[in-house]
Formats: C-alpha cells, sequence, structure tokens
C-alpha cells in the first residue's frame, strides 16, 4: 500500500490552491482532485483582486496559482471525486475519482457552489457571462454597471436585497420576478426608484450590446443579475457525516475545522462573502491549521540533505 498523503485538497479554486501552496511550502505530501468547475473560471475579468490594476479573468488567476501549486511540487489531477470513505481506526481518509483511488491524512473539502442560472441555452449564456451581458456578483462587478441599465432576475428577500445593493451603483434598477408576481416590499423598492416587473420570465435573449428580457413586458438592458440563489457543493461532507449549516453551507470552527476529525473545509462551500480574497484567506487559515494537527499527531521534521 502506498504511503497516505498528508493532505488531498478536493477542489481547484481560489481556496484549494490558495491551501496547496501553502501545503507544499510546508513540505507536506499532498494532491489536488480537480472537477474544472470553479466558479472563478467565469469571471471575465476581475477588477478587485489586489494586485492587478488591469484586472485579470479568472481563467488566467487559476492557471497562475496551478503553475505557481505545481512549482512547489503539488499534483494537480484532473477528476471528480465521487466517494470517499474515514477509516476511524486508522485515522485514513479513502476517495474514489476518476484515476483512481487515494488514501490521505487530512482533506480539505473546496467543493464550492453552483450559481442557479436562468432559463437560456448554456453556449447563449456562457457568450453573454464573457461579454458581461450577465452577471452574477454585484459586490464583484457592480462597479461595472454604474450608471447603467440593469435588470436583476429574482423576488423575495434575495431579489429585493440585490436591487437595492445595486441602486447605489445606477438609478435604472429594474427587479424582474422569474415566475409570477413579486413577493417583495414593494413600498420599499418604489421608495428607491427600483422599477418592479412581474414574470414569468418567458426568454432571454443576448444581443450585440444589450439582453433582452421577456416577462410582462420586453425590456432591454445593458447586464442583468440573475438572482435565484446557489447550490452547495457537500455531498461529500454529508457522506462523511460532516455538520452543514441551516443554509447548506459546511459549518467549521475559526480555524476551518469541520465536525469531522481530520475533515477541513474552506471557500465557497463554507459560508462567507462568496469573494475570490475570503476564499484565499481561509485556505491559507486551512492550511497552517492542518499543517499544525499534522505536527500533533507526529511531528514533523525535515532530516539535511547532505551534498557530497
Amino acid at each position: 500500500m502506498d504511503k497516505p498523503l498528508d493532505c488531498l485538497v478536493i477542489g481547484g479554486g481560489p481556496a484549494g490552491l490558495t491551501a496547496a501552496i501553502y501545503l507544499s511550502r510546508y513540505h507536506l505530501d499532498i494532491m489536488v482532485v480537480d472537477g474544472g468547475k470553479s466558479r472563478a473560471a467565469w469571471i471575465p475579468c476581475t477588477h478587485n483582486h489586489a494586485g492587478f490594476p488591469d484586472g485579470i479573468s479568472g481563467k488566467d488567476l487559476l492557471d497562475r496559482m496551478k503553475e505557481q501549486a505545481r512549482r512547489y511540487g503539488t499534483r494537480i489531477e484532473d477528476g471528480q471525486v465521487g466517494r470517499i470513505e474515514r477509516d476511524i481506526e486508522a485515522g485514513l481518509f479513502t476517495a474514489e475519482y476518476g484515476s483512481g483511488q487515494v488514501t490521505a491524512r487530512t482533506v480539505l473539502l473546496a467543493t464550492g457552489v453552483t450559481n442557479r442560472r436562468p432559463p437560456m441555452d448554456l453556449e447563449l449564456h456562457d457568450d453573454a457571462v464573457a461579454r458581461g451581458l450577465i452577471r452574477y456578483c454585484p459586490i464583484c462587478d457592480g462597479y461595472e454597471v454604474t450608471d447603467k441599465k440593469v435588470g436583476i432576475i429574482g423576488t423575495g428577500e434575495r431579489g429585493q436585497g440585490e436591487a437595492l445593493f445595486l441602486r447605489s451603483y445606477t438609478a435604472d434598477v429594474t427587479l424582474i420576478a422569474p415566475d409570477g408576481p413579486h413577493e417583495v416590499d414593494r413600498d420599499a423598492l418604489g421608495e428607491a426608484g427600483i422599477k418592479l416587473v412581474d414574470g414569468p420570465v418567458t426568454a432571454i435573449e443576448p444581443g450585440a450590446e444589450t439582453i433582452r428580457v421577456a416577462a410582462s413586458e420586453d425590456l432591454d438592458f445593458d447586464s442583468i443579475y440573475p438572482a435565484l440563489g446557489s447550490d452547495t457543493h457537500v455531498q461529500l461532507a454529508e457522506m462523511l457525516g460532516a455538520t452543514l449549516s441551516d443554509l447548506r453551507c459546511i459549518h467549521v470552527d475559526s480555524h476551518q475545522r469541520t465536525s469531522v476529525p481530520g475533515l477541513y473545509a474552506a471557500g465557497d462551500v463554507v459560508h462567507g462573502l462568496d469573494q475570490i480574497s475570503h476564499a484565499m484567506g481561509e485556505g491559507g487559515v486551512a492550511s497552517t491549521t492542518i499543517r499544525n494537527d499534522l505536527a500533533k499527531r507526529e511531528p514533523l521534521r525535515r532530516d539535511s540533505s547532505i551534498r557530497s
């Protein structure tokens, strides 16, 4: 049997790759299994990431992070972990993924979330995201819609909150209910100057410069924000019996430990800001906790290399 990894990192987004860089620089034996579904890869150009005055695309950022992790010895495997179990007596995890099976002393879940998309052709959707006609993060890119015509597809607390947030960037905000009449505080939104349009949304058609939403009336926008929620990737945590929050995020302590010994979580799968910088910070915290917890189980000592 091969020697177990010190840590298996599941997920190759900002949190997982930051942790991988740290862990490898701690001289730990680690591997990243990446399903290639990080939301960061969708970002055409992020301007909130410090150190890139002209912005950087999410794909370029991830590629740079992978290169940096590999430079320190991180192995990165493409694949989706479909099963994971823990041997309590041995204190080891065994995970199955596309290329086989791997055993590790600790596991970091950085599996992220998936945004719920509006009903439209996937290819058209992805092209519209790349061109900034569809946006998902007003915290990230609200600045880019300053004084533009913006539509939000959503209702209830989520839709109302996003509309009011974007109202601080532009006076032209329309909130469109996805399925029928709105369930919102119409007085509060009316006082803010936000237009309400009842659903259902029957079509979304990207154009050359604008995007059209067909609901109870047809409207053209510079950008639209789907405020339809997201789904956390917590299946592996559930397999291991980890505690989840009411929002179906993995519950962790202040050092990113889950309720399962040896299991850690970081990034969007943990309730937080859904921001690259925040996910990277959690990856740094988790990796340092993993290193220190491993050292408590067995002292980490590096033998001096002898050069002839």
